[in-house]
């Protein structure tokens, strides 16, 4: 450490070559380098000293020990695995690949009567699903993907009724479009408010985004029939004008009435008939959209 710091270095790493934490890692080193001392010195000269995590569980630590126990019998080395991100990025564009083309065999010729712009949307819900019949639930307004696109790429508001909605969105790629993604479903505001109000914490989640605003925005529900209820009360109301509403709510209680409701709306929507849906349909169609304005 001294010897670094003699350098010039602004930054020291340590790196405790133990395969997992324990008292040699945790303690025992810190003591024997001084870690405490030294740390408040160096930064007097401008130099952070970071002390870092052991080896770890990795794969290339398993790849290490299967070629030292094959050299200590004698046997032939295999040749290093090694996992880079093009070989992940090419092994799962290849399995999506031919998961389209067996898509579009199991569909046939019902994508050819649809809008070249369905297409993309309608194979990603039957990837997601695996389920061709959502080919023929899907009901998407001749305005939805066009307003969705726009909205997206002016980097409007996304709402999701659920937090399963939004963990299966990729935020860093919707920052790309100076977007957010908000769920109120936790919220305090909307706690309280389904409380005093007797509502559903879905519904008090949705009138809380309606007070927020929700003009230009993309209204993603994929679990909730009382959220879009709620929604389509709003809109109804001209307190809320989204850009776009995806609604695919699935259940036996109220969820096919719940889409019906928001397909009687003037605001662009696309909706799964009936009692079929899902978070991961909700997703599927968002990531569709995503992927067609990038």
């Amino acid at each position: 450490i001294e010897s670094l710091a003699k350098k010039g270095v602004s930054k020291i790493v340590l790196i405790p070559a133990f395969l997992a934490p324990g008292v040699h890692t945790t303690r025992e080193i810190p003591e024997l380098i001084e870690l405490k001392e030294k740390e408040p010195a160096l930064a007097a000269k401008g130099i952070e000293l970071v002390y870092g995590e052991p080896l770890g569980s990795d794969e290339r630590i398993a790849e290490i020990i299967e070629e030292k126990a094959l050299k200590a019998l004698g046997q032939e080395v295999k040749e290093a695995k090694v996992m880079t991100d093009a070989y992940t990025i090419a092994a799962s564009n290849k399995i999506v690949k031919t998961s389209m083309s067996l898509i579009r065999q199991a569909l046939g010729d019902s994508l050819e009567k649809v809008p070249a712009s369905h297409v993309p949307i309608i194979e990603r819900v039957v990837h997601a699903t695996a389920d061709p019949e959502f080919a023929k639930l899907l009901v998407i307004n001749e305005k939805a993907v066009e307003a969705g696109i726009a909205a997206i790429i002016a980097g409007a508001k996304i709402v999701t009724d659920v937090k399963m909605v939004k963990a299966g969105i990729n935020e860093a790629r919707v920052k790309r479009f100076g977007a957010k993604i908000l769920t109120y479903i936790d919220d305090k505001r909307a706690v309280k408010l389904a409380n005093d109000g007797s509502i559903t914490r879905s519904a008090a989640a949705i009138r809380l985004a309606v007070r927020d605003g929700l003009t230009g925005a993309i209204v993603l529900i994929g679990n909730a029939p009382t959220a879009a209820f709620e929604l389509a009360d709003a809109v109804k109301q001209g307190l809320a004008k989204p850009a776009l509403i995806v609604a695919t709510p699935v259940g036996f209680i109220d969820a096919a009435e719940s889409k019906e409701i928001i397909a009687s709306l003037s605001t662009p929507f696309i909706i799964v008939i009936g009692r079929k849906g899902g978070s991961a349909v909700a997703v599927a169609v968002f990531n569709a959209l995503l992927a067609i304005a990038e």
